[in-house]
């Protein structure tokens, strides 16, 4: 292996307005400021993960509420705090409850002052936090299993379907399958739990395309990496390692996450994805890593919980599983973290000396362009970067600072391979052979 950067110069720290993901697997907020982290398990009265995801699997044994209505309150709860002083209810003197903003639903305030003087920046992001609002209870329907619709077979090869209006011009007329999901029980207990008054038809419509948009953006996101680097899964077996695996991607999931790449590349001799990180849950994906091909034509989930140079140690190098065609981790975040020394920092000198193919994807142009100077910094070998065609369409919220441009999954892409001086000695080498053959 090259010779390792045992210290990465300190050029980014973690901003308020920064979106990662912290060691419990979900997106981490300020210490004093409620949101998906830590702080939601003890607002529901649970655990761990098992309970959360227990509850919105419709399961009340072991959760900490009685019913969907409670299980939505408390969930709520953990978004309570004033947009324009930060106070959480129980900081308020004498406790009081928070007002929320009658337009968007999104944001509170603890007092008409607060909510006056914060109006001026509000008003520009009330009708996206609206949406967002809306999202993040139709998202519920992931877990029950009424979405994602199914997808059609393609008609398109993958070199053809180059944006998200390609794909949806395979799809056909999407509304009877929506409308299935909006006249569906599930859709009904939604509202009839949340606290609020249903949305419009149109307005469910649109927020069902959202949240499939952000489900179908992992798959096809793959599938760009693959373009990318020039992978053919019609020659042979294609291994893909999902490195820094989120709670987000594995909780609730399926064995079936991943077919969406069976009709990107049909006929295709297997594919297998990975999932390796330390908030790797329990359930179907957590099965054995390949050590042989898979089944052809099929897409394999498996997962490993654990930091990723560990599964290569333990796992890769001793040949219990495939090593990677491709690596792609989906907001791995390190541009947040204080230090990389014992997270990411041995990844990415991983991936980088060992040559592998890597796609990394960010959350907004922030989000990547400091990324892209800390693998510059490791003097990585950038192939491409830029923003991603097929990124989720569903808004979400810039953690404790809701007034805040709203951010997308997979946004942006960094591919990256090997270390950039290897590669520009390996062209200088070249050059000097075609020299000394031309003069022969």
């Amino acid at each position: 292996m090259a010779s390792t950067i045992q210290v990465l110069p300190q050029s980014v720290t973690p901003t308020m307005d920064s979106v990662y993901s912290d060691q419990l697997g979900f997106f981490s907020l300020d210490s004093n400021v409620p949101g998906l982290s830590k702080v939601i398990l003890d607002k529901l009265n649970m655990k761990d993960y098992g309970e959360y995801r227990a509850a919105l699997e419709g399961k009340k044994n072991g959760t900490g509420f009685s019913s969907l209505k409670e299980m939505f309150q408390k969930m709520e709860d953990t978004f309570k705090f004033c947009t324009a002083c930060k106070k959480l209810p129980a900081h308020l003197s004498p406790p009081k409850s928070l007002k929320r903003c009658i337009k968007c639903l999104n944001v509170y305030y603890c007092s008409k002052d607060c909510q006056k003087s914060d109006w001026p920046i509000h008003k520009t992001f009330c009708k996206n936090l609206r949406l967002i609002a809306m999202d993040r209870l139709v998202e519920w329907l992931v877990s029950t299993g009424d979405l994602p619709f199914q997808t059609e077979e393609w008609t398109l090869c993958a070199s053809e379907v180059r944006s998200w209006d390609d794909w949806l011009s395979m799809q056909g007329d999407l509304s009877p399958r929506l409308d299935a999901i909006l006249l569906g029980k599930n859709m009904s207990d939604l509202w009839t739990n949340a606290g609020r008054q249903r949305p419009e038809s149109r307005d469910l419509r649109e927020s069902l395309w959202r949240v499939c948009s952000e489900f179908f953006s992992k798959p096809l996101t793959l599938g760009l990496g693959i373009k990318i680097f020039k992978l053919d899964p019609y020659s042979h077996p294609l291994t893909i390692h999902l490195v820094g695996a989120a709670n987000s991607e594995t909780l609730g999931a399926r064995t079936t996450d991943m077919d969406e790449l069976s009709h990107m590349f049909p006929g295709h001799q297997g594919l297998e994805v990975v999932m390796v990180g330390p908030e790797v849950v329990e359930g179907p994906i957590l099965r054995p890593p390949l050590r042989a091909f898979g089944p052809r034509g099929r897409v394999y989930i498996s997962g490993y919980k654990g930091l990723y140079h560990q599964f290569w140690e333990e796992v890769v190098e001793k040949e219990a599983a495939a090593k990677p065609d491709l690596v792609v981790g989906f907001h791995p975040g390190f541009h947040a973290t204080q230090s990389l020394g014992e997270g990411w920092l041995p990844t990415l000198l991983l991936l980088r000396d060992f040559n592998i193919p890597a796609m990394f994807t960010l959350f907004n142009e922030s989000e990547f362009e400091l990324s892209l100077q800390i693998m510059l910094e490791l003097e990585m070998h950038i192939r491409t970067s830029g923003p991603n065609p097929f990124r989720s369409l569903k808004p979400e919220q810039v953690q404790s600072c809701p007034n805040k441009p709203a951010v997308y999954c997979n946004a942006h892409y960094i591919c990256f391979q090997g270390l950039l001086e290897r590669e520009e000695e390996e062209e200088e080498q070249e050059n000097t052979e075609e020299e000394l053959a031309s003069v022969g």
